[in-house]
């Protein structure tokens, strides 16, 4: 991909010539029992890679045709909260449920920007913060990691959509062979702030970067994720010692 089609480029580009779309994701959010931080960003990362392989998002799927549009444009996401009846109501429009250790998201077929079903829309999408009960553990070295700016304050809907983006640009790299591994493992994965002394050597190293179009939160152009899929990194390797 060139940076002139980049999904995430600030400046105006091709993919904005095309119609735009948004990928909605929806996180279960009760106040009694709400999920931990780092197991939502997870989950939500997840959830868009089980959309993209889905069989209803490819070939003549049902999904696919909004799939390739939203694709084909800027690959937004955006993340709304819901719990009790919101989330029963959400539940029963089509889409997949993803889960984690507490995390439940769901993710629903791209719509129009201004194509929202009713049942989404009146969902509130700011605000949405989340905390971990613990410190994560150390990622594990031998699944994919996506590594977050150690620098940026984002909230945890924020973040939970920009490491989606992340999922994403791997899957775009990977081979058929290696998706299919991926997706075999259930797409495990790691969600984890990178170390401040390995963050730029991170977003040189030549694994995915999403740098965000700066639509809410943070600046344009800011990095936000690299994606640290083994994979790659193998490729890498001479680059990243």
């Amino acid at each position: 991909m060139t940076p002139a089609e980049s999904p995430f480029e600030e400046q105006p580009n091709v993919r904005d010539e095309a119609p735009q779309y948004v990928l909605p994701l929806v996180v279960r959010i009760e106040k009694a029992e709400p999920p931990a931080r780092t197991d939502a960003l997870e989950t939500a990362a997840r959830a868009v890679l089980v959309m993209l392989a889905d069989e209803r998002s490819l070939g003549e799927g049902e999904w696919a045709r909004a799939v390739r549009d939203w694709q084909d444009a800027r690959i937004r996401k955006v993340v709304r909260r819901a719990r009790g009846a919101e989330w029963r109501k959400a539940s029963a429009l089509p889409g997949i449920t993803v889960t984690g250790k507490s995390a439940e998201v769901r993710v629903f077929p791209p719509v129009p920007l201004d194509g929202w079903p009713k049942e989404l829309l009146k969902l509130q999408v700011s605000g949405t913060d989340l905390d971990d009960p613990a410190e994560p553990p150390a990622a594990d070295p031998l699944a994919p990691v996506l590594w977050l700016n150690p620098e940026l304050d984002m909230s945890a809907g924020k973040t939970m959509a920009q490491a989606g983006h992340g999922a994403q640009l791997a899957w775009w790299e990977l081979t058929d062979a290696e998706r299919t591994a991926w997706r075999e493992a259930d797409f495990a994965l790691s969600v984890r702030v990178a170390p401040r002394e390995r963050w730029t050597a991170l977003t040189s190293s030549g694994l995915p970067v999403v740098r965000d179009a700066g639509f809410t939160e943070i600046a344009p152009g800011s990095c936000t994720v690299v994606a640290d899929h083994p994979a790659l990194r193998a490729r890498l390797r001479p680059r990243l010692g």
